[in-house]
């Protein structure tokens, strides 16, 4: 998976179009190999991310939990302690 992709679910504040837009980015990034495409496979590329965001969309319409809704700035911490033990090596 994609590092750079991130959870989207239940946190506070909910997520934004444009954080799913970049998530879905990534992603078609990933799949395809190009961080840019080429003007001949630009509208392929573009119509992919519109999907993927759609999808996640959904996705993220339809999930239910009972869990409370995770912060942003903890979860940021977090990432970042881990970050740093994993390249204190």
């Amino acid at each position: 998976m994609c590092r750079n992709i991130k959870p989207l679910y239940n946190f506070e504040p909910p997520v934004t179009d444009d954080e799913i837009r970049a998530a879905a980015l990534q992603f078609v990034r990933k799949v395809s190999g190009f961080s840019k495409p080429s003007k001949a496979n630009e509208d392929a590329f573009n119509a992919a991310v519109d999907e993927i965001a759609a999808a996640s969309r959904n996705l993220l319409a339809a999930l239910e939990t009972t869990a409370p809704p995770r912060n942003r700035e903890d979860e940021a911490i977090k990432a970042q302690i881990r970050s740093a033990r994993r390249f204190a090596k």
